[in-house]
């Protein structure tokens, strides 16, 4: 790379890079980004928790249904002296495999979203209780006792 080069890629990065805001429009492009926060419901964590476990099921039923067939059909190959039929049977080990490995991504999109409802669950809990009182008012810090 000739040095003219280097100094064009470096100018064409820097005006690209000028755009790029993490969770926000640039100010000349539009301002802020309040509406641009993530914001989670516990709702929407159960409701797409649900959907990885429904999808997981139906997976796995729907997956399983070919795999007995196939596996006896590349026994009879076998038996009959075809090589056909040690093909079919690693395609049969790797389809169970590959088959396996999405089952279990699906298991954990659903076990990680209950965790993690669990877990907002226990620390909205947590933060209530440290920003009340002993007599059950709200309040966000100790310096309020002295003021009473």
């Amino acid at each position: 790379m000739a040095w003219d080069e280097w100094e064009q890629a470096k100018a064409r990065t820097s005006e690209q890079s000028q755009y790029m805001h993490l969770n926000q429009l640039a100010p000349e492009r539009g301002g802020g980004g309040g509406d641009a926060d993530l914001v989670v419901h516990d709702n929407v964590l159960g409701a797409l928790g649900n959907l990885a476990y429904a999808l997981r099921q139906r997976f796995s039923t729907a997956a399983d249904h070919a795999r007995p067939t196939t596996f006896d059909a590349s026994i009879e190959l076998f038996n009959d002296g075809l090589d056909m039929g040690s093909a079919l049977t690693e395609l049969h080990d790797a389809w169970n495999t590959k088959t396996g490995t999405l089952k279990e991504a699906c298991a954990h999109i659903s076990n990680h979203l209950d965790y993690s409802r669990a877990e907002h669950a226990k620390d909205e809990v947590k933060i209530a209780t440290t920003m009340r009182d002993a007599g059950g008012d709200l309040s966000v810090s100790r310096i309020n006792d002295y003021f009473k």
